[in-house]
């Protein structure tokens, strides 16, 4: 008995085959279209500060108990200080919501910008206005881009110190022939923490080899440097964003033939 077997029309496996490569070079123009730097920029952008903000909030909460403890037995020595971070967790809160909507808006421009996204639409067209916000935004990126520069070398602070109080914690452990344990001593009163006035301010000997091996300390000092490391990858998105930004303003102006904000 012979096999019965099936054939299929030819119109139909042409029209098979029209579909999977016209649904293969869909998915390759969106692939094409889609904003790389401007999402690499994002992601970095996020992650830094989401380390930076989280970090330093946590790093901060844990500096002002290691004060309250151990450098500064009156309230009011330390006041400011306690001023002074509580200010800095709510300007973080304001730095993480800001970034935020700042990376979703400059990814959208992005995508609305890239010259191979315009070419998937069709007739390439642009405004005035539509220049002007892009100029803007290469504008504001490269200002935050200087900001977080400052802002990168001020998280370097709070390491720099930390990793003072952990030289000389090290040096109680084997001390110089000519010191004592009881003569190493570190005064944060130095650094501007807290008044010169406070009481005691310093903390010497076995109590600062006590204050370096506890968990307030060690969590406080890491998380400060993964802050700084944060602050430094948020420096390299803005840097891709920079870039990214200034790219898509050109294409702008150079398919738009005609110069930003002057001609209506």
């Amino acid at each position: 008995m012979k096999p019965i077997l099936e054939t299929t029309a030819p119109g139909e496996s042409n029209e098979s085959n029209q579909e999977s490569k016209g649904c293969f070079e869909c998915c390759i123009k969106c692939l094409g279209g889609v904003p790389y730097a401007s999402l690499l920029a994002t992601i970095l952008c996020f992650s830094g500060v989401a380390l930076f903000c989280g970090c330093g909030h946590v790093a901060l909460t844990k500096v002002e108990s290691i004060v309250e403890v151990y450098f500064s037995n009156t309230l009011s020595d330390h006041a400011l200080l306690t001023d002074v971070i509580q200010m800095m967790q709510y300007v973080i809160y304001g730095v993480a919501s800001f970034f935020f909507l700042y990376g979703i808006i400059l990814l959208a421009e992005g995508f609305y910008t890239t010259s191979a996204v315009k070419e998937i639409h069709g007739e390439f067209k642009t405004t005035v206005c539509g220049r002007c916000i892009s100029g803007m935004f290469v504008f504001l990126t490269y200002l935050l881009g200087i900001v977080w520069l400052g802002v990168f070398g001020f998280s370097a602070i709070p390491v720099f110190i930390y990793y003072n109080m952990w030289l000389t914690c090290q040096t109680i452990n084997y001390p110089p022939a000519n010191l004592t344990v009881t003569d190493i001593c570190v005064d944060v009163r130095q650094y501007g923490i807290i008044p010169w006035n406070a009481s005691p301010g310093k903390a010497c000997g076995f109590t600062l080899a006590a204050i370096c091996n506890t968990s307030e300390f060690d969590l406080s000092y890491h998380l400060f440097i993964v802050a700084c490391a944060g602050a430094g990858v948020t420096v390299i998105a803005l840097l891709i964003y920079m870039m990214a930004t200034t790219y898509n303003f050109a294409v702008l102006k150079f398919k738009s033939r005609e110069d930003c904000c002057t001609k209506f």
